[in-house]
């Protein structure tokens, strides 16, 4: 079972991480890029505590706790003006440049 905690929780931060670089190439702001940045190290640690949580699931999981609090993103500018939800989910931007 915490295996699979483990994997939900690296392809969660993939998701956002994927979705910051597209942000990213959109508009160019440079806090996607710090975000994506960002969710590519917390990706590594969150991927290597899916490693080791089937030997010890303790130490895997206290990894992708830790990858999950580096991947808080912070501030960030309005990119959106009028996306529902799947849009910003997938992160279609209003803005482009």
């Amino acid at each position: 079972m915490y295996v699979y905690i483990a994997i939900a929780a690296y392809f969660v931060v993939l998701f956002l991480t994927l979705r910051d670089i597209r942000i990213y190439r959109r508009t160019r702001f440079e806090s996607y890029r710090k975000g994506a940045m960002k969710g590519i190290a917390a990706s590594t640690i969150v991927l290597i505590g899916a490693v080791i949580t089937p030997l010890n699931p303790n130490i895997g999981l206290l990894f992708v706790l830790i990858g999950m609090f580096l991947n808080k993103k912070g501030a960030r500018e309005k990119v959106f003006n009028d996306a529902n939800a799947t849009e910003r989910m997938l992160g279609k931007t209003d803005l482009q440049q």
